[in-house]
């Protein structure tokens, strides 16, 4: 299998500096260009701020990419042609030759094979709504119940059925830690009216937390539900209403599977005035330095 690493990656796994993982969907199905690159970038830059150092994960041409270079970064970010690779196609794309971004799933696999214990994102995929007669929940939370990587995120994307998210999540005993705040942060929201089963409040805490979990042999990542600062979230109130009319748009067009997120995320902008972008942006630089942090900490004790 085909495995490359950038010359910023080898140059840090060569002195030692921590790595965080970033996600490739962003850039490809979660935003509009050129703001998809630019906020990789800007993510990037906030992940050395701390002292770390990032490795965007993507496949290309069949082969999986650990860190990119800045060409790569700007193609990936115009080409409308890439697949989105989750646990069930992962393989393939790179079996194909085929060109794709990474989901969560298809993060934490690529960064665990890496050596990478830490990855930052902006929301996981979870259980959507009217999942009971569906069935459409996301392949990363049977990832996180069996990936040792730490996820740090703003929650669960607020499309999604946070509650039934929540569920799956215990079930499958992953620990779901919101950091400083005992409510669960619903992305776009600092609140979801659901508490965090578990609180962390330092990146030193969640570091000693990751070395006990290893040390007792412990399967599975870990959630870090990161809250959006408070000056850039949309209010549940608010944003829950755009949420309703982007869900009903999406049935009455019939659009499901992997093509729901996507949709919804770009009505999203629509419908907020582009609002909801500049949140999700702020959200996943807030979840970069985080991660950066925690990153630090992890090799530091």
């Amino acid at each position: 299998m085909d495995i490359k690493f950038s010359t910023a990656v080898l140059a840090a796994r060569d002195n030692g500096t921590p790595l965080v993982a970033l996600e490739s969907t962003i850039i490809t199905h979660g935003m509009p260009w050129p703001q998809n690159v630019e906020t990789a970038r800007g993510v990037e830059a906030v992940i050395r701020a701390q002292g770390a150092e990032p490795a965007t994960i993507a496949v290309i041409d069949g082969v999986l990419h650990i860190g990119l270079e800045d060409v790569q970064l700007d193609t990936l970010g115009q080409n409308t042609d890439v697949m989105k690779l989750s646990r069930a196609d992962f393989a393939f794309a790179m079996a194909k030759g085929k060109t794709g971004s990474t989901t969560v799933a298809a993060t934490m696999i690529a960064a665990h094979m890496a050596g990478i214990a830490v990855f930052a994102t902006g929301g996981i995929g979870g259980v959507h709504k009217g999942a009971e007669t569906s069935f459409d929940i996301s392949a990363d939370l049977l990832e996180l119940a069996q990936t040792n990587v730490v996820v740090v995120c703003a929650g669960a994307k607020a499309i999604l059925d946070l509650s039934k998210t929540l569920e799956v999540l215990e079930t499958q005993g992953v620990p779901v830690i919101g950091y400083g705040t005992d409510e669960l942060p619903a992305f776009w929201s600092r609140s979801s009216g659901l508490a965090a089963p578990l609180r962390l409040d330092t990146p030193e805490e969640i570091a000693k937390h990751t070395r006990m979990r290893l040390e007792c042999g412990i399967k599975g990542g870990t959630l870090i539900a990161n809250p959006v600062p408070e000056i850039s979230e949309i209010s549940a109130q608010e944003i829950n209403a755009h949420i309703a009319r982007a869900l009903q748009e999406a049935e009455d067009q019939g659009i499901s599977g992997k093509n729901v997120t996507p949709f919804l995320l770009g009505r999203m902008v629509e419908l907020t005035d582009g609002a909801s972008l500049k949140t999700n942006i702020a959200l996943i630089e807030n979840n970069a330095t985080l991660a950066g942090k925690i990153a630090i900490a992890l090799t530091s004790a």
